[in-house]
């Protein structure tokens, strides 16, 4: 048997909402396109389309400048400022902040997420959360989009800052395909919480547990963090 000694958290809709972002950086490329002559009104619309397909796909300011007709020479100035848009207030699920309290004063957490690593980074200080992780681990750092979930780069990484084997970690996340498929192949056990954009997704074969919001994910690893499981 072996006791939890530390926690993997994923951030986006698992320990705040991604639409709290999208809404915030979709304003600031409408804003840097009104300027090259881009109807807001048509952009917007078109931005929220693309992304409803996923909102990490790569490509979607090109599908959504496309599907409004306009000027594909454009895209580079819009892509630059989504990369270049630093959140500075997003708002963590209900009781999160509470719940990460709690748990950070008995095991060392870390943050394992993907994207643009100084903007992942914009983000958790956005939420207020910062202070409750040993680490940030971006897993472009470890080579580009290549390296994203369930790429097994970061959760070494993340396993590294928590100075614990994959056997002793719990990896909270909401993506089956991401979050649960990169853990389960370390061999790290995972809860999926069903939230946000990918809540519909079945879930992985290798799935620990699964519960409808991070709260309870965290009520559940708290209770493990007093006994053996």
């Amino acid at each position: 048997m072996t006791l939890i000694r530390g926690i993997l958290l994923d951030l986006e809709d698992t320990l705040y909402p991604r639409t709290q972002f999208l809404d915030q950086v979709w304003q600031r490329v409408c804003a840097v396109g009104a300027t090259a002559g881009l109807d807001p009104a048509r952009l917007r619309p078109a931005l929220e389309r693309a992304a409803a397909g996923g909102s990490d796909r790569p490509g979607l300011i090109d599908e959504a400048v496309r599907s409004v007709g306009a000027d594909l020479t454009l895209v580079p100035r819009l892509v630059y400022a989504f990369r270049e848009y630093w959140p500075t207030t997003l708002v963590p699920y209900p009781g999160v902040e509470e719940r990460l309290d709690e748990l950070s004063a008995r095991l060392p957490l870390v943050l394992v997420t993907d994207g643009n690593p100084a903007q992942q980074r914009a983000k958790i200080e956005a939420t207020g959360l910062a202070k409750h992780f040993r680490a940030v681990v971006c897993t472009d750092e470890g080579g580009g989009r290549d390296f994203r979930k369930p790429h097994g780069s970061g959760f070494r990484r993340g396993l590294s800052a928590l100075a614990c084997t994959a056997d002793a970690a719990i990896m909270i996340g909401d993506r089956p395909d991401k979050d649960v498929a990169g853990a389960s192949s370390m061999g790290i056990r995972s809860v999926r919480v069903r939230t946000g954009e990918h809540a519909g997704m079945p879930d992985h074969p290798a799935t620990w547990r699964t519960v409808d919001s991070t709260v309870e994910a965290l009520d559940v690893v708290l209770g493990l963090t007093v006994a053996e499981v």
